[in-house]
């Protein structure tokens, strides 16, 4: 009986999803425009000294472009908390925040950039509210992620979304590796048996 009830549900919630997935409008993965890409160019040089124009320019193109072939790729056709959802349930491959924040850090990386650094960041990890998110981020060499910019394709489905790290109204930006290490330890605590 718990069984039939069970499988029920799931046809249920998976015939909701499918209505909401039909009723979000298709996105569309245009080439970026000119004045988006010289828009973050001039973020990336307000970074401050010693940030080379060209590579400034070459990865602000380089994100926008890569943005779109990773939408193609990853098959995005609507909002991004239903495409989590086709990906969760195994229907699609890829493009979960942490999909896009991996491939967006692994191109910028293949730039081999010497005036920049490439940051991966986290948002929410330990907030029960709201979904952990990831992303990445650059930064002029040697400053950290809070003196950088968000390189998000993941929040609007497959269009960038650029903004510096302390000024993005949608979250709270921490080092990628100190929020594992925090969680490291939060696992390790509770692993430890009572003396």
């Amino acid at each position: 009986m718990r069984v039939l009830l069970f499988l029920k549900s799931v046809v249920v919630l998976l015939a909701l999803m499918s209505l909401l997935g039909c009723a979000a409008s298709p996105v569309r993965h245009g080439p970026p425009s000119d004045s988006d890409i010289a828009s973050l160019e001039r973020m990336i040089l307000a970074l401050g000294p010693g940030v080379s124009a060209e590579e400034a320019e070459r990865a602000a193109r380089v994100a926008f472009q890569h943005t779109r072939e990773l939408a193609v790729s990853y098959q995005i056709t609507s909002s991004p908390l239903w495409h989590n959802t086709q990906v969760n349930l195994g229907i699609k491959e890829r493009g979960l925040c942490w999909h896009w924040a991996e491939d967006m850090e692994e191109r910028l990386l293949a730039e081999r950039l010497e005036t920049l650094e490439i940051h991966r960041a986290i948002a929410n990890a330990f907030n029960p509210l709201r979904i952990e998110h990831s992303t990445a981020a650059i930064s002029r060499k040697g400053d950290g992620l809070e003196h950088g910019i968000v390189l998000d394709p993941w929040r609007l489905g497959g269009t960038l979304t650029f903004v510096p790290v302390l000024d993005d109204p949608d979250y709270t930006w921490e080092e990628r590796e100190r929020v594992l290490a925090k969680k490291r330890r939060r696992s390790a605590g509770r692993l430890a048996v009572p003396g």
